[in-house]
């Protein structure tokens, strides 16, 4: 379901987003006119690798999952979004540079998200020059992210991996529970081991030796995490 969105609804979930925190409830409201809102559910495709749309999304409730798929039909998981996060950006940063490189599908019912087209986005940003500083920083802690990443690919192991991919995912979405702190992390095993970015036997291999130490407990797509310094100290090996 789209719809416009109007200045009444939910100003304050725009000023909280990483991008809009900066800016004046004044400047925000002059950005809500030219904003809409995309409600899907769980399953359904927000944009899809290919696209050449140039709209920029920001994630207002729900979670999404961001995928490649290769030439030979292989899938991989690159990374999972939530709340006051951002979308699709590169098309609108970079109108220039071919079609979107990923595809969003949303994770959970309900997931809404908020959309701006490039022209009117940029239109905003001369009359508030100051917000691009804003955007650069948040598009330089995305890279970082993501040469961190790539380095863990090539430096560390997969248990490594996994024990960082488990407190990423226990950072974001864990919840304190009597028996440590609970993470419903909603994946498939296929997925979890697209995201850390290995095979699936390997994955099941290391969480079934995290389980055997005590570390964790699996139940179904939740992790409890009963050690969190000892998944620290193995992800720093």
């Amino acid at each position: 379901m789209m719809e416009c969105m109007e200045a009444s609804d939910d100003l304050e979930t725009l000023l909280h987003t990483a991008l809009f925190r900066c800016v004046t409830p004044e400047q925000a409201s002059n950005l809500l006119p030219h904003m809409h809102r995309l409600m899907v559910n769980k399953g359904d495709v927000i944009f899809s690798e290919g696209d050449t749309d140039h709209r920029m999304y920001l994630i207002e409730a729900g979670r999404v999952k961001l995928m490649r798929t290769s030439n030979d039909d292989r899938i991989q998981l690159l990374s999972i979004q939530t709340r006051g996060e951002l979308l699709g950006e590169i098309p609108v940063f970079d109108p220039e540079g071919g079609p979107r490189t990923a595809t969003a599908v949303a994770m959970v019912n309900g997931t809404t998200v908020l959309w701006v087209e490039h022209d009117d986005l940029f239109r905003w940003l001369e009359d508030n020059p100051s917000v691009a500083v804003d955007m650069l920083q948040v598009l330089a802690n995305r890279m970082r992210a993501n040469n961190e990443r790539i380095a863990d690919l090539v430096f560390s192991d997969v248990p490594g991996r996994l024990a960082k991919t488990l407190l990423d995912l226990a950072a974001r979405f864990g919840r304190p529970v009597e028996a440590g702190l609970e993470v419903p992390h909603d994946l498939t095993q296929e997925e979890m081991a697209q995201l850390v970015g290995s095979s699936r036997e390997t994955v099941n291999k290391a969480l079934t030796d995290f389980t055997n130490r005590g570390w964790i407990a699996r139940e179904g797509r939740t992790i409890i995490i009963y050690q969190p310094g000892a998944l620290i100290r193995r992800s720093k090996r």
